[in-house]
């Protein structure tokens, strides 16, 4: 929706290292995660609009955040902030970034510090399955048997 209607917005997962120094600089949220939800933060005329939102596990920390700009001189200059501080917040943890571009309406992901530009709704959902799910499943301990 956000993508069709060219409405910019930036949404940060939060993945194994903490995001609470990004969390403390935004507006407290701890609400859950839910498709009305984002899209009411990132109308235009909401105060919150402006920065990220940082979801941990299925809640939304906070809104308004402001996140570190990579400092990469490769990028191409037809890259905005919101991109410029998905890059530069993956460039420091582990946390993966979807990015929607207002100019284009593009949907990007980014993580590690890359990029991955102009996905389509399964795109993104097929990504995430990967990047986000994937890693939090604890790794299944194998029991430890002793025969002696």
């Amino acid at each position: 929706m956000l993508s069709t209607q060219r409405i910019g917005a930036i949404v940060a997962i939060e993945r194994q290292i903490g995001l609470r120094n990004y969390i403390e600089g935004g507006i407290p949220l701890d609400a859950r995660l839910t498709y009305d939800l984002l899209l009411s933060i990132f109308q235009p005329a909401s105060p919150l609009h402006d920065g990220a939102v940082i979801v941990q596990g299925d809640r939304v920390a906070a809104a308004a955040c402001f996140l570190p700009l990579t400092t990469n001189p490769k990028l191409g200059k037809e890259l905005g902030s919101r991109h410029r501080a998905a890059i530069g917040l993956t460039e420091e943890n582990d946390s993966v970034a979807i990015v929607v571009s207002e100019e284009t309406g593009g949907i990007s992901i980014v993580a590690d510090g890359q990029m991955e530009r102009g996905l389509d709704a399964e795109e993104l959902r097929t990504r995430l399955r990967a990047d986000i799910l994937n890693r939090r499943a604890p790794a299944k301990r194998q029991a430890h048997v002793s025969y002696t």
